[in-house]
């Protein structure tokens, strides 16, 4: 098997794709518009800011030139099997774009919930260059790769390493993230940590989902910020989490807080629901961080320290999911001369 495409030509391609997701051609505006209806989850304005994620940290010029510096790109190419997620717009394009830039043939398994905008970005690259057709493949069944990245819930995962374990692979489960705060905290940063929480409905794994405060921390301040997205009230299907949640607390006599849009609710666990936040206690800092950087639940940390307030949902090219290399796994994996 050999290399369609020189490394040049590949960094080209994907940098004239920023250019064109940027644009405003008809094709990319319908396909754009087709995906909020296929999946109401998708919003013009979540599609606008994956978007604008990808165009600027991954594909703007120089970028990937300078990621690659890292990495001795396989001589030989294999088949590499991707299954996406698709629980926000494009969520699987980071693991496409490593396997296009290590120059391997990919067969992909597009989630339902995000077909349309994966879809239309292949086959703008078919028509870029024709011959990738042989090379990225869409597929239903991904039966005859060499190595395999697998994105899916804890139950999926126990599938993917049924099927997929004998071959070089990565599998990811389920992940969140959570967000340490002291009370310092500027309007600024809380408005920002808003966008962390609410981005993508909270259906991200890097949205926060838990905050960790100390004892005494002022709760209604952080309300009142949160509450720039009290427009999600508008939309039927997060406002029915919203009222679905707050049927059961009421029910079962859970102490909450709320605004129009979330609900927050004292929780030790770091996943929380739509249109929940939970939150916990800490009383040692140093402690707290240990025990999130040693879990296996957590994607991403916001803190003053860590993750800027607001950043959580703008990863860069290096930012691999579940902290596991994906570029360096790829060029791990050879093809047969």
């Amino acid at each position: 098997m050999e290399h369609i495409l020189t490394p040049e030509r590949r960094i080209e391609l994907m940098e004239m794709l920023g250019r064109h997701m940027d644009g405003q051609s008809d094709t990319w505006q319908e396909a754009k518009e087709m995906a909020g209806y296929s999946n109401p989850w998708f919003s013009t304005g979540h599609i606008a800011a994956a978007v604008s994620g990808i165009t600027q940290a991954y594909l703007s010029p120089g970028r990937l030139a300078q990621w690659l510096e890292a990495y001795k790109l396989p001589s030989l190419p294999c088949t590499v099997g991707i299954v996406m997620a698709g629980n926000i717009p494009m969520v699987g394009f980071h693991d496409m774009l490593c396997g296009f830039i290590s120059g391997h043939h990919m067969r992909l398994k597009l989630s339902s919930k995000d077909e349309i905008l994966m879809r239309h970005i292949v086959q703008w690259l078919y028509a870029q260059e024709p011959a990738l057709q042989d090379a990225i493949v869409i597929a239903e069944r991904l039966t005859g790769c060499d190595a395999y990245i697998a994105t899916g819930s804890n139950n999926t995962a126990r599938y993917f390493e049924q099927y997929f374990g004998k071959y070089p692979h990565i599998i990811r489960k389920n992940r969140t993230s959570v967000a340490i705060l002291d009370g310092s905290e500027t309007d600024a940063e809380l408005d920002a940590l808003a966008d962390d929480v609410y981005l993508y409905y909270g259906l991200g794994c890097r949205n926060v989902t838990q905050v960790c405060v100390p004892e005494g921390y002022n709760f209604e301040r952080l309300l009142q910020r949160l509450s720039k997205y009290d427009s999600y009230a508008d939309f039927s299907k997060y406002q029915n989490n919203y009222d679905y949640h707050l049927a059961l607390y009421l029910l079962n006599k859970v102490p909450y807080m709320s605004n129009k849009s979330l609900l927050m609710v004292q929780n030790d666990l770091p996943f929380s629901a739509v249109s929940v936040l939970h939150y916990r206690y800490y009383t040692d800092r140093q402690a707290l961080l240990h025990e999130l950087d040693s879990s296996e639940d957590i994607q991403a940390i916001v803190a003053s320290d860590r993750i800027p307030f607001g950043q959580s949902q703008l990863p860069q090219l290096s930012d691999y999911a579940d902290g596991v290399d994906t570029m360096a796994f790829l060029c791990s994996v050879q093809g047969l001369p």
